[in-house]
């Protein structure tokens, strides 16, 4: 019936509002917490100015808030429908382990500010992993094997997730869904991060991304839905210091949010926005090793604009 239509349809807003402003408080106010006493924090960026690492810290904090709060809500909304496929334990599962590698690998990473890069610093994907081919083991290099491995727990037991929504699968086709879930999850993370060259430009790719994604339809997108209210929270709520130059994401936040972007992309019912979402994760990093992004966006009016708006001069 219509009012019964209505009441679903104000559940869902109620459920993802919830989401959102959980995410987006704690990543204010772990963000807001650490400004007293962040000195260690303090970085010089591309203008010369001083911005502080507590918003990639606060960013990392909601973005497992977003992840702790989904499976609370999923579980929720099983007790009230018996028929609800999913639990919500393994979505939350892995949703935290995807945004906590991301956040502690970074974090790592933002602390040791290339120390053991050797005698220049090293760049890029290729740049790492020739590093390693060379015995140097650096940040880079750690933060592939834990983002790696968070994103490949968490393609796993999505991957579990949809089996035993739908019964049971062959093992052939859990198995390319979990490596097709981590693959996601693990590009997100990194793209995000190469994204995160001026300010804003990677918390507004990680609103324009997620926005859609509260649209997916039917039970099944409700773990898409939620993750992706919690991306835009933690988005939209630590956008404007970063804009301003107070803060920075920093690999910390950039790593996080990515995942947890790519969490919610990696849990679409869809397979075909699951296939998507890693092409296209896989190829703009693969793109980044010959081509410059900030380039491409400078030369393309339209973009040039949407990444310069509300940017300090």
């Amino acid at each position: 019936t219509m009012a019964g239509t209505i009441t679903r349809v104000s559940t869902c807003a109620r459920r993802l509002a919830q989401a959102g402003i959980k995410a987006a408080g704690v990543t204010l106010s772990w963000s807001t917490s650490l400004a007293p006493i962040a000195q260690s924090l303090e970085r010089t960026n591309f203008h010369g100015r001083t911005v502080s690492l507590r918003g990639g810290v606060g960013v990392a904090a909601g973005s497992v808030m977003a992840a702790i709060e989904t499976g609370r809500l999923l579980r929720g909304a099983s007790a009230s429908r018996s028929s609800a496929p999913r639990s919500g334990s393994r979505v939350r599962l892995a949703a935290v382990f995807a945004t906590a590698a991301g956040g502690c690998a970074g974090l790592v990473d933002d602390l040791d500010a290339g120390a053991h890069d050797g005698d220049a610093p090293v760049k890029g994907l290729k740049g790492h992993l020739t590093a390693l081919a060379r015995g140097c083991v650096t940040t880079g290099v750690l933060k592939i094997a834990v983002i790696g491995s968070g994103a490949l727990v968490g393609g796993v037991l999505l991957a579990r997730d949809r089996s035993a929504a739908a019964g049971g699968r062959a093992l052939a086709a859990s198995a390319v869904d979990a490596a097709t879930g981590a693959v996601v999850i693990a590009s997100w993370a990194n793209l995000l991060n190469l994204l995160d060259l001026r300010p804003g430009r990677a918390l507004k790719t990680a609103s324009i991304v997620s926005a859609p994604l509260l649209a997916t339809p039917g039970r099944d997108g409700e773990p898409t839905r939620l993750l992706a209210a919690g991306t835009l929270g933690v988005s939209l709520i630590a956008l404007p210091e970063d804009l301003l130059e107070n803060t920075m994401l920093g690999d910390t936040g950039a790593n996080a949010v990515g995942a947890l972007l790519g969490t919610a992309l990696a849990c679409h019912p869809s397979r075909t926005v699951r296939a998507g979402a890693a092409l296209s994760g896989v190829g703009l990093i693969l793109a980044s090793e010959k081509v410059s992004f900030s380039r491409v966006i400078a030369d393309t009016p339209a973009l040039a604009a949407l990444d310069g708006l509300g940017r300090r001069p």
